[in-house]
């Protein structure tokens, strides 16, 4: 699918469009997106300040996306764990970024060879309008090689 299509269809995706949550960019080459959101009536917390649920969802799908789409549907790819630290209230409009380099691919390549499994884990900061670090999430992907059978019929 290309990344436009995929940004627009996600800027529609009922979890993002609710929080308000807005897909900014995924480049063709799924090797970078951003992703912002506003502080909104229905997105902020008892104190005024971004849901820690909507900054954390804004960081979910992105790795297991780029990842993905850069092992070319050869590979089964899912979020294992994730963890997130809250650093500083976040007030205003947010955003995150993910760039997936090429030793990121190399490591899962590398360690995918065969029947093996590779389990890494992505960090990402959530940061404010002023750079201000907001939260600070943790992802582990999980990626094998798909077998012959998932292959064929992929």
């Amino acid at each position: 699918m290309k990344a436009s299509r995929l940004r627009f269809g996600m800027n529609l995706w009922p979890p993002f469009l609710f929080a308000g949550i807005r897909v900014e960019e995924i480049s063709p080459d799924y090797r970078y997106a951003r992703v912002r959101m506003r502080l909104r009536p229905w997105n902020r917390n008892y104190f005024g300040t971004h849901f820690g649920g909507s900054l954390f969802a804004m960081t979910d799908p992105f790795w297991v996306l780029l990842l993905f789409n850069q092992l070319k549907g050869e590979h089964v790819v899912w979020d294992r764990a994730g963890e997130i630290e809250f650093v500083a209230p976040g007030r205003g409009t947010v955003h995150a970024e993910f760039r997936l380099t090429d030793e990121h691919v190399e490591q899962v390549l590398e360690r995918t060879r065969g029947t093996e499994k590779a389990l890494i884990w992505f960090d990402t900061d959530v940061v404010g309008q002023d750079g201000t670090v907001i939260a600070r999430v943790k992802k582990q992907v999980y990626a094998r090689r798909k077998r012959d059978k998932q292959l064929t019929h992929a």
